[in-house]
């Protein structure tokens, strides 16, 4: 069992409870601003390759980035 799992399995009641018939939709946005900050971390703040990491277009990627009000010049070095 992964760390992904534990974290799912920890707030499975949580998600049930509060976001029965969303728990989809929950747990995607619940990661996804982690895993794109991340990916950007480890390539301090280049799209492109944050985009490679993460295995989707680098539009899709500035998209997200825009939704989520990240700023990639953050980790710029």
């Amino acid at each position: 069992m992964d760390i992904l799992d534990k974290k799912i399995i920890e707030l499975d009641d949580v998600i049930y409870k509060d976001k029965q018939g969303q728990v989809y939709k929950y747990v995607l946005e619940a990661t996804e601003r982690s895993l794109l900050e991340h990916a950007l971390e480890r390539t301090f703040g280049n799209q492109l390759k944050a985009a490679r990491i993460l295995g989707i277009n680098r539009n899709t990627l500035r998209a997200k980035i825009k939704k989520w009000g990240i700023n990639p010049a953050k980790w710029k070095i």
